[in-house]
């Protein structure tokens, strides 16, 4: 049976929203919602009538905001706006960030301070449903006032103009909406301007950054630890009374999940009197560098999770005597922690390079390069040149994109926030951390090799015996470029994770402990 999720009525979550979007969860508007719509509808209709003079009801948009519209014109007025904005360029954004801009703008939409009609949310409703999913570019947003270039391209299939994606094929709104038997929505007054008002494009990005930021930092922990083994380090640095006098929760989450992993392992325990007073910090600091970016991920769902809660567009419509223009639809308040979040996934990369690079270095009983006959074979040398290659790459990727402003709409607009650029930068630093944890893995699984017939605990020999199902050891040179492509496949599809969690809860391991509840993603 297929949950549901009340629009304008249940909190929305991060993890309710690909929910939604993936169609495991099913939104819907219940009557009192679509009542207090259909209240905010007439209250527009009132203003109109009543000729009131309200920003983007009856004036124009921007620099225009000044010049006033006529009743009968405020119904083209709103038709003309999705038009004259729909001005994306580049490749189209990932069909899951689509549908959660859909799914979040309904959400927005449903508080009843909008004032569109109710059956202008339900047909978006039909398009979530559906599967029907607008074909959006991915550059074109500064960020205030709201996604405007992108929200455009999102809603001009809802007045018949525009293209989707529809039964696996890109294709024009036109005929979809042909083919389904259904007419364009003629859209009211207010009702343009409240569908490209909002934040919906840079909360999109954030929502499904979250979630592949968060299997990163689990996997870079299970990688970290394998790695450990293979250069045989020790678990002190993992004691909890330590953690307890600096207590940052995430460097305790991490420090946890650590010695839960290290606990039982036979390569531990054949070393523990080696006489190696303490490990380089990639290894030892694991807890405080993984930790911090942990925290960086938490600040960022904290205030992901209070937007997909908020009205984010312009005006506010109170009722039909109160109406506000203010400036809900900036998107700062994302774009400080994207660019936060952004350099949080760089140092998860930055530390699993050096570890990559000790691990070829030949010290600690490992073979130089990781390979028996170094000389005739190059072993893992260059995987270590392309992990430098992607650390230094999302280094520049760092530049906070919301420490920059370029005003807009001759100067109306004169200070935005860019966080449509942090939140797509953010995607392309994690793109290039799956690929570095990858290569660490490969390294991490070939010097363990190293160390048989000495085992690790029950998690990480799981998770190595995984890794050997894809790519054997190596014992001489071969295409490694097909060796990291296939784990980088395994890492992205959350697959380590899931082998780590599985095997921890069939031995009775708690790899969160008491942070679950906390660090969980839901």
């Amino acid at each position: 049976m297929i949950h549901q999720f009340k629009y304008g009525v249940d909190q929305l979550t991060p993890g309710k929203a690909l929910a939604i979007a993936d169609g495991q969860v099913k939104g819907v508007l219940v009557p009192e919602v679509a009542d207090r719509i259909a209240t905010s509808y007439g209250h527009v209709q009132t203003i109109v009538s009543q000729h009131s003079t309200v920003y983007g009801i009856n004036t124009g948009f921007g620099p225009l905001c000044d010049t006033r519209i006529n009743e009968q014109d405020t119904r083209t007025l709103q038709y003309n706006i999705l038009q004259s904005h729909s001005v994306g360029v580049g490749n189209p954004i990932p069909i899951t960030v689509a549908r959660v801009m859909l799914i979040t703008k309904v959400h927005a939409l449903a508080q009843g301070y909008s004032g569109v009609a109710p059956a202008t949310l339900e047909r978006i409703i039909w398009m979530i449903d559906a599967h029907i999913t607008p074909v959006v570019p991915e550059k074109g947003s500064v960020g205030a006032s709201g996604d405007l270039a992108p929200l455009s391209h999102l809603f001009l299939p809802l007045i018949g103009l525009g293209e989707v994606y529809y039964k696996g094929q890109r294709q024009p709104a036109a005929a979809v909406l042909q083919a389904e038997g259904l007419t364009p929505v003629a859209l009211g007054p207010k009702e343009g301007l409240a569908l490209i008002n909002g934040t919906q494009f840079i909360l999109a990005f954030a929502v499904t950054a979250l979630q592949r930021l968060h299997n990163a930092l689990e996997t870079a922990d299970i990688v970290g630890a394998l790695s450990l083994e293979g250069l045989m380090g020790t678990a002190r640095p993992f004691d909890p009374r330590i953690h307890a006098i600096r207590p940052f929760p995430g460097n305790q989450l991490v420090a946890h999940r650590l010695k839960t992993m290290l606990e039982n392992s036979g390569i531990m325990a054949a070393h523990v009197d080696c006489g190696r007073v303490q490990d380089p910090y990639s290894l030892r600091c694991m807890p405080q560098v993984h930790g911090a970016s942990r925290t960086a991920w938490l600040h960022l769902l904290d205030l992901v999770t209070i937007e997909l809660n908020a009205v984010t567009d312009n005006p506010i419509i109170f009722s039909a005597d109160d109406t506000i223009s203010g400036g809900n639809f900036h998107g700062q308040p994302l774009a400080l922690p994207l660019d936060y979040a952004t350099v949080a996934a760089a140092e998860l990369g930055n530390i699993s390079d050096r570890r990559c690079y000790m691990m070829i270095e030949g010290r600690y009983g490992l073979p130089k390069l990781l390979i028996e006959d170094a000389g005739l074979n190059s072993g893992f040398m260059i995987p270590q040149y392309t992990t430098a290659a992607l650390v230094t790459e999302n280094k520049t990727l760092c530049f906070p994109a919301s420490a920059d402003s370029v005003p807009t709409s001759l100067g109306q607009e004169d200070h935005v926030s860019m966080g449509s650029i942090s939140g797509r930068k953010l995607h392309q630093v994690i793109d290039n951390l799956e690929y570095i944890l990858a290569i660490e893995l490969l390294y991490a699984a070939q010097a363990v090799n190293f160390r048989r017939p000495l085992t690790s605990g029950p998690v990480l020999e799981a998770v190595h015996a995984f890794v050997r199902e894809t790519v054997p050891f190596a014992t001489k040179d071969r295409i490694f470029a097909y060796d990291i492509q296939q784990l980088h496949t395994i890492v992205r599809q959350q697959s380590i994770v899931r082998v780590a969690n599985e095997t921890a809860l069939a031995n009775h391991l708690s790899l969160n402990g008491i942070y679950h509840d906390q660090f969980g993603f839901y």
